[in-house]
């Protein structure tokens, strides 16, 4: 298909993804400050670089712990809880949803199979509802830039939206909703590789040289996907913290009750940020005002519309489907946010 594209449009194309790369932003952000406003240029390399050291040993231990679940396929593991009775699928869903080495591009094909295979769709949605939210990686850079407890907070939310919506989702088949949820499916996957289905985890993987070598692969590039993306980060962090008022903040999402958790919800949904992204970003919103149930809402609300995860419930099932997966994802945002505020 390339080749069907001129060279001048190919260049121009390339010369635009070359300036929207978080590399660009985050190297042109701190030189506009040196330009503009010198006298805060110093503060706002200090912050963000001291953030990033502190987040140096996090990313360590994410980047060789993705790259071990990729090189032993762990993918197959997640695959067997799809089996067994319905209410037990909903549960392992909801737990492996937060555990699965995914990639964006693996979650379709990875959801379609199930489908085709005829696991239910309470099972499939939980499943869903949860993957977005948290994996090894994310859980460690959450930790990182908002604490433990935070991290795990999360970790717990993903589960519990994955069981509210998977077994919401029984009940409104179970009442008559739904009887044709998907979509009418042409072609096969995005060829992202072998079925997940197919195979069993070695977790010894360095005995065998291809699973080595995918390691290698693993390690670099999600070591430079995540020094990229939150180096970007703790960038607008600092920019966050040096010129947006901590009044402004604290007016529109702080304090108790559920108001600035609501809105907190409603703004995180359609402003969607990376998840490697919206901690460190969070971290300088709550020490503006944000209250922390606002923090919480924002990022479950984030993560559910992320474009993957939106991407794969819209190509594969229909559109109450869909609507009834945001409508779970929003819902659970706001309890999470709720909760999270009592306990914190």
């Amino acid at each position: 298909m390339s080749d069907a594209i001129p060279a001048p449009i190919r260049g121009r194309f390339a010369w635009k993804d070359r300036m929207a790369s978080p590399w660009t932003i985050t190297i042109a952000a701190p030189l506009l400050v040196a330009l503009l406003d010198p006298g805060h240029f110093a503060t706002i390399v200090a912050i963000a670089v001291k953030a990033f050291a502190g987040t140096l040993p996090y990313i360590a231990i994410a980047v060789l712990l993705i790259a071990w679940l990729k090189a032993a396929g762990a993918e197959s593991v997640v695959a067997k809880a799809f089996q067994g009775r319905e209410k037990r699928m909903i549960l392992l869903a909801a737990l492996f949803g937060g555990l699965a080495p995914f990639c964006s591009c693996e979650v379709i094909p990875f959801i379609a199979g199930l489908l085709a295979v005829g696991a239910p769709l309470p099972a499939v949605m939980a499943f869903w509802l949860s993957s977005p939210l948290i994996d090894p990686p994310t859980l460690f850079i959450t930790a990182g830039a908002l604490g433990w407890n935070f991290a795990i907070a999360k970790a717990i939310a993903a589960v519990g939206l994955g069981l509210f919506g998977g077994f919401a989702m029984r009940a409104m088949i179970a009442g008559g909703l739904f009887s044709n949820p998907l979509r009418e499916r042409r072609g096969g996957g995005c060829g992202c590789g072998p079925s997940p289905f197919k195979g069993t985890p070695v977790w010894r993987f360095w005995r065998e040289e291809n699973r080595t070598a995918l390691f290698r692969d693993e390690l670099a590039a999600n070591a430079l996907f995540l020094v990229k993306w939150l180096a970007l980060a703790y960038v607008l962090e600092a920019l966050l913290i040096t010129y947006v008022p901590a009044s402004v903040i604290a007016h529109l999402v702080g304090g108790d009750g559920i108001v600035p958790i609501a809105v907190a919800a409603l703004v995180g949904m359609p402003a969607y940020l990376n998840s490697y992204v919206a901690p460190p970003l969070l971290a300088g919103l709550t020490d503006q005002g944000m209250s922390k149930g606002a923090a919480m809402a924002f990022m479950i609300a984030g993560a559910v519309s992320s474009v993957p995860a939106m991407a794969a419930v819209w190509s594969l099932v229909g559109r109450g489907v869909f609507a009834a997966y945001l409508g779970f994802g929003l819902a659970g945002a706001i309890l999470a946010g709720l909760l999270f505020q009592l306990v914190a």
